[in-house]
C-alpha cells in the first residue's frame, strides 16, 4: 500500500508544477485522497462487502468531490487533478499513468446490468477539464482528450479528441510510452502544440482554395480581354481577402 502510495506522490509531483513537496500533496490534495479511499472501497467490493465499498466510496465524494464507484478499475499513479466534480462509472476501466481533470465524466449509455457500460482508458490518457467520455468504448494509448469535449465513440493511440461532438485527430508518427516516461510526453489539459481542430483545418483549406480559384479566374478575363473577347459584367462584390478569413476561424 505504502509503495504505491509513493508513486502516487512523485508523479503528481512530476505533473503538476504547483506540487511542492510530498506533505502538501499528501494533506492537501483531494485527487489523492479519492484514489486512496477508492482503493479502500474496491477491497471491500471485491470481498463481497458491497454496501461498506459504496459508503467509503460516498464519504470520499463527500471529503473529495470525486466520486468513482468501487467495482471502477483504477490503474497505478492515476492522477485527478483539481478533481471536483470528476464522475467514474461501475466498469470504467483506468489505466497507469493516466490524468484526469476536474468536471471530467467517465458514463455509461446503457441501462443492461452487468455488461461494460463505461469507457476504457488505455496507459497515459490525459482528459481535460469538463470532457464527458460516454460508452463502452476504448481511449487508446496515450490519447488526449480535449477539455469540454463529448466523446461517445473510440479513440485511436496516440489522437487528440476535440469539440462536441469530439472529432478525432489522428497522428501517424504515435509511439507508445512503454515505460514510466508519461510525464515527459505530457499536455495539460489535452492541448497540444499541434493540436489544430479538423474542422478548422477545413475551413483554412477551404479559403485558401476559393482564393486560388479567384486569382485563376482574375488571369482568365485578364487573357480573354488581351484576346478581345467581351464577357458579360455582373456587380462588383467586396474583395475577397483570404488572409481576413483564415483569422477568423484560427
Amino acid at each position: 500500500m505504502f509503495t504505491r502510495l509513493k508513486e502516487d506522490i512523485a508523479s503528481i509531483i512530476e505533473r503538476d508544477p504547483a506540487a511542492r513537496n510530498t506533505w502538501e500533496v499528501l494533506t492537501c490534495y483531494p485527487g489523492l485522497h479519492a484514489i486512496v479511499m477508492h482503493r479502500w472501497a474496491s477491497t471491500c467490493w471485491s470481498y463481497g462487502f458491497k454496501w461498506l465499498g459504496r459508503f467509503i466510496s460516498y464519504l470520499a465524494r463527500v471529503l473529495t468531490g470525486i466520486e468513482i464507484h468501487p467495482a471502477a478499475t483504477v490503474g497505478r499513479r492515476v492522477f485527478i487533478d483539481h478533481g471536483f466534480g470528476v464522475v467514474i462509472g461501475e466498469t470504467a476501466i483506468i489505466g497507469d499513468d493516466c490524468t484526469i481533470y476536474q468536471g471530467v465524466t467517465l458514463g455509461g449509455t446503457s441501462l443492461t446490468k452487468g455488461a461494460q457500460r463505461h469507457p476504457t482508458l488505455g496507459r497515459g490518457v490525459i482528459i481535460g477539464a469538463g470532457a464527458q467520455v460516454l460508452g463502452a468504448f476504448t481511449v487508446g494509448e496515450g490519447a488526449k482528450i480535449g477539455s469540454n469535449a463529448v466523446v461517445v465513440r473510440a479513440v485511436p493511440a496516440g489522437a487528440t479528441a476535440v469539440g462536441n461532438p469530439a472529432r478525432i485527430i489522428e497522428k501517424n508518427d504515435h509511439q507508445p510510452a512503454l515505460d514510466g516516461a508519461a510525464a515527459r510526453i505530457f499536455a495539460a489539459y489535452g492541448i497540444t502544440t499541434n493540436g489544430d481542430d479538423p474542422l478548422s483545418k477545413a475551413l483554412h483549406a477551404l479559403i485558401d482554395n476559393a482564393a486560388s480559384q479567384e486569382l485563376q479566374l482574375v488571369k482568365i478575363i485578364a487573357a480573354l480581354k488581351a484576346a478581345d473577347i467581351t464577357c458579360e459584367t455582373v456587380p462588383e462584390l467586396d474583395k475577397f481577402n483570404a488572409s481576413s478569413l483564415n483569422k477568423l476561424v484560427e
